[in-house]
């Protein structure tokens, strides 16, 4: 029997460049079939094809009838993974060559298992025919454990017809079915950790994908924009600034417009960042602050003795901002003439300098910005209804401060870390402080809100900025007197949001504080509740009655009694404290 494993042995190395297994002693066979089975192990093929071709050459080896692996999959189940030296295909139930028992016995036990005689075992019992397939003569069985890493991975078996001879091999097919249990074990560790790892990385990429996908998707509105320089979180603000980062993706003309001081240099910065010409320049002029024949030179630019003065060719603002972004502030001041003029380059984006005759092409992103009210000019003759539509593309209303509720206490203290950077400074509110300036009006808006805190922690006494450092509380603000004329001037009718004036016609210095002194000004949001621009947030702090009212429908709970208001809890506090209100208790 010996002579007939080494002639097939024999026949598997032929044509083979390592030497016969004839020439080999008998004792170097098992080193041989590790050898072999080891580089089908390492192979790159599939882990099926490569178990199969295990068993397929394990013959060459062992003196067997049957062999047969049987693995565990993923979720504990027992499936074949090969078979040879039978007619039945791979995918045949594995119970048909061994008896469930004898699986569970060898995968519990973690130890080999050799049966001489089948017949005579119990655990072939059961299944001795199908086990046998038949045949009547004493078959041998030998099976080991798969295991890697103290998991049990499955059995690796075989089956021979018993014969006297096949008996004195058996440790030696133990111990060399064992070593080739403990390869194919930590082969199948191995793909199944290269195959977990690759689906996670299917996986990770699937959701990275995915969220690109969701990102270029999503709506602007859905991710919030910062904008440096630009301070709020109030939903006003929140909606203008998505506004601007949609627009500034495109070369369309934008129109900001708002009252005065609500930042529109700002938000034109900002749209020019946002805007694939951020690299270009950011040009701006205003307009209302030169008169027209120098506002022609600024912008177009001369040639070298256009005009008096004009020693050097000069390129205008427009060359400039070539491949920019222009800024044009005040628009609305402009004259009639020039309007002319303007309208021609925006148009054809082409200019001539003054005293100049050759055409200029240029590439400019234009955004103008006003606080003038246009239909109105329009109306009257003052500004041209074709340079109107020509700039009006896309308008964007910025808010004035009173309506950014909650806003002014984050400008106030970014003005006053500002103030503290400045001047080496180590200012702070109290918190009375904030809610007393959370309450003015501001028709200057951030502009003037800034004023209000650089000249409030000038005169501080103190670090701690409190109520009575601010001049309101001391009859010397001034803004207070400017509303009290503009409201004396205006016969106390209330103008338009764009109105010449641009000035808020109540005068805050129409409510007192009860007990101050005539002349005392209390800051107040100016507007009363009968303003159409007036919401809750007009109420003067010194209207008791609308604060016991509102106290009274919320049921004396400050934080609804807020927002009926328009104010925080803590302002609705203060105001109960000033006025000496009791809060109720139910």
């Amino acid at each position: 029997m010996g002579q007939v494993m080494r002639d097939r042995v024999h026949e598997v190395g032929v044509g083979d460049a390592r030497p016969p297994i004839k020439a080999m002693h008998g004792a170097n066979i098992p080193l041989r079939g590790l050898y072999e089975i080891s580089e089908i192990l390492t192979a790159p093929t599939r882990l099926q094809i490569t178990l199969g071709n295990v068993v397929n050459i394990l013959s060459s080896f062992v003196q067997m009838r049957h062999g047969e692996m049987v693995i565990k999959e993923a979720a504990g189940e027992l499936e074949i993974a090969a078979t040879a030296g039978n007619k039945h295909a791979p995918q045949s139930d594995w119970r048909r060559f061994t008896p469930q028992a004898v699986v569970d016995r060898i995968c519990a036990t973690g130890r080999p298992l050799v049966i001489h005689d089948v017949s005579k075992s119990e655990l072939f019992q059961a299944d001795l025919q199908t086990a046998l397939g038949g045949a009547t003569t004493p078959v041998t069985f030998i099976g080991v454990p798969i295991e890697a890493e103290d998991e049990m991975l499955g059995t690796l078996s075989i089956d021979r017809i018993r014969d006297g001879a096949a008996s004195v091999h058996c440790d030696e097919d133990v111990s060399l079915l064992t070593m080739v249990a403990n390869l194919v074990g930590r082969t199948i560790r191995l793909h199944r950790i290269l195959s977990t790892d690759r689906q996670r990385l299917f996986e990770e990429e699937g959701r990275a994908e995915n969220s690109r996908d969701e990102k270029e998707a999503r709506p602007a509105r859905h991710s919030p924009v910062k904008i440096d320089g630009i301070i709020g979180e109030s939903l006003a603000l929140k909606q203008v600034l998505e506004t601007a980062a949609v627009v500034a993706r495109t070369n369309s003309t934008v129109l900001l417009r708002g009252e005065s001081g609500t930042g529109k240099e700002f938000f034109a910065q900002a749209i020019h960042k946002l805007s694939p010409r951020s690299k270009k320049a950011f040009v701006k002029l205003n307009c209302a602050a030169l008169p027209e024949s120098v506002l022609e030179s600024e912008l177009f630019g001369h040639e070298k003795g256009a005009f008096t003065g004009a020693v050097a060719q000069r390129a205008g603002r427009f060359e400039l901002a070539n491949g920019g972004t222009l800024l044009l502030d005040e628009i609305g001041e402009i004259s009639p003439a020039f309007q002319a003029k303007l309208l021609r380059v925006l148009q054809e984006g082409e200019l001539e300098r003054v005293g100049g005759t050759r055409t200029l092409t240029v590439d400019v992103r234009l955004i103008c910005a006003t606080n003038k009210d246009l239909e109105t000019a329009v109306v009257n003759g003052e500004f041209r209804a074709d340079l109107y539509y020509r700039i009006n593309v896309v308008p964007i209303m910025l808010p004035p401060l009173r309506e950014r509720p909650g806003d002014i206490p984050r400008l106030a203290k970014a003005f006053l870390d500002r103030f503290n950077s400045e001047n080496h400074r180590e200012l702070a509110f109290a918190p009375s402080a904030l809610d007393l300036i959370s309450q003015c009006y501001f028709p200057g808006n951030v502009r003037e809100l800034e004023n209000c805190v650089r000249r409030t922690a000038t005169l501080a006494r103190s670090s701690t900025i409190a109520t009575s450092d601010f001049a309101c509380q001391n009859s010397q603000c001034l803004s207070s007197l400017l509303w009290k004329g503009a409201d004396r001037a205006n016969d106390g009718n209330a103008s338009d949001e764009f109105g010449r004036n641009r000035m808020p016609v109540e005068s805050p210095l129409g409510a007192r504080r009860t007990g101050a002194s005539d002349g005392a000004a209390v800051p107040v949001n100016a507007r009363g509740p009968s303003h159409p621009a007036s919401g809750a947030t007009g109420m003067r702090v010194t209207d008791g009655d609308r604060l016991i009212d509102a106290m009274q429908k919320a049921g004396w709970v400050q934080a609804k009694a807020g927002r009926i208001l328009g104010l925080t809890p803590r302002q609705v506090g203060y105001a109960l404290r000033r006025h000496g209100i009791e809060v109720k208790k139910f």
